[in-house]
């Protein structure tokens, strides 16, 4: 049966240009070319939309017996009630699946150690490791599940989930299938990265686990289609730049992508050598220098911050995204939701930089739909992020008619309803 949204409010679409690729500069605010006012009507069929087109004209064409009935002939009208529709968000840097608890480390850093101080002292990716190793595959599922629901029901629609929580084959394995039963389990969009590269587990000196990285875990990983991409810790005290290479070099070999942590701490040059290594996103980048960002523009990896992590932190958040804006350097939205930084909301993230940096709001919604959306969806059939003819019906039904509401409301959800492929898979009852 067809779907007529009815009565929509703002249409923030995001379709302008080739819309496969990310909104940069100028693009980003546009607001004429990337808002449709009140007053458009939608018409989804077997999850995609396939018109956009004044309300009343559709309402005459497909269902003129409206507001008598509410469906007839095949069609069904749902009135949005003059509410804003943006598209379904895109969270591209999660940690989903992990077992442990880390909450004792905030007053650890209040009391002045660094993040390195803690790893050293016991805690840190190790603690949430040990705890991991020992979990069994379905505790993992089931609180992944959990979270799952949580982002969505702030509106993420398609998630990327990393491993990197075992540091060991056996424990990879079962966090990657863990993800996979969690995609099965949810409407999301669930895309797994293999992150074996997180740390260095103790029983093995540095260059033997890379070894181990290469020779043992990635050929299972691949043989088993677990991972769609590489990620790997590119930081000062964790892999270097040649160890990042060689990993991804690999990965490469048996058919898998990379995105890539780097420059989260210092200026390691890792921006730049995503550059060079084709990842399709390089996250952090805090500390990444201008000509890194550059070079990152020009080969196509788009920069991606994660906001949240310096939060929980306690670090300024003086990420250069306006910067970003002014030079026209493709940039995402993430939430980077870990053991660190539970934060499962994209709405809170496009707060912190709306409310303290100063960003456009539909300039961050950008960043949370179509910018990541080109890095996690490949094929033209599966372009997400984007409200258009002939594209996958994943939107957010707002509680207010202006799209600039999406990131206004820290501590709540923005969203009233989610439609996934066309179905309605999420309503919030509370505003």
């Amino acid at each position: 049966m067809k779907t007529l949204l009815y009565n929509c409010g703002e249409v923030a679409h995001l379709s302008t240009g080739d819309d496969e690729y990310p909104l940069s500069g100028n693009r980003l605010l546009d607001r004429s070319s990337l808002v449709y006012p009140p007053g458009i009507g939608i018409i989804i069929d077997s999850g995609v939309i396939v018109r956009i087109e004044p309300m009343e004209e559709l309402v005459t064409e497909f269902a003129p017996w409206y507001p008598t009935k509410k469906e007839d002939g095949g069609i069904k009208v749902i009135d949005i009630g003059g509410m804003s529709v943006v598209p379904g968000f895109v969270d591209s840097h999660t940690h989903l699946v992990w077992s442990g608890d880390r909450s004792n480390e905030l007053s650890m850093r209040i009391s002045g150690k660094s993040y390195k101080e803690i790893a050293k002292s016991g805690g840190g990716i190790m603690k949430t490791v040990n705890s991991t190793r020992s979990a069994p595959q379905k505790q993992l599922v089931n609180s992944g599940i959990r979270r799952l629901e949580t982002a969505l029901r702030s509106g993420t629609t398609s998630l990327e989930a990393k491993s990197g929580y075992g540091l060991d084959l056996n424990s990879e394995v079962k966090l990657l299938e863990a993800i996979s039963d969690i995609g099965r389990s949810s409407p999301c969009d669930v895309r797994s990265t293999w992150l074996g590269a997180h740390d260095f587990p103790p029983e093995m000196t540095r260059d033997q686990y890379v070894e181990h990285l290469i020779s043992e875990q990635l050929p299972v990983i691949s043989e088993l289609s677990l991972a769609k991409w590489v990620d790997v810790f590119c930081e000062e005290g964790w892999f270097t730049n040649e160890q990042t290479e060689d990993i991804v070099t690999a990965a490469k070999s048996f058919g898998l992508g990379s995105r890539l942590h780097v420059d989260e701490f210092v200026d390691s040059g890792g921006l730049q050598l995503a550059s060079e290594l084709g990842s399709v996103s390089a996250d952090h980048v805090s500390c990444s220098n201008d000509d890194s960002r550059i070079s990152a523009a020009e080969s196509g990896t788009v920069q991606t911050f994660l906001p949240g992590t310096p939060y929980v932190l306690g670090k300024d958040l003086d990420l250069p995204i306006k910067k970003c804006i002014e030079e026209d350097w493709p940039f995402s939205l993430a939430t980077d939701f870990n053991p660190n930084c539970p934060i499962t909301s994209l709405p809170l993230i496009g707060s912190m930089v709306s409310h303290r940096i100063g960003v456009d709001p539909i300039a961050a919604l950008a960043a949370v739909t179509r910018n990541p959306a080109s890095t996690m969806f490949q094929e033209s059939d599966e372009i997400r992020g984007v409200i258009a003819e002939g594209r996958v019906a994943d939107l957010n039904v707002l509680w207010t008619s202006s799209a600039d509401s999406w990131c206004q409301t820290p501590g709540s959800s923005p969203v009233k309803f989610t439609f996934k492929n066309g179905d309605i898979v999420n309503s919030n009852n509370v505003y």
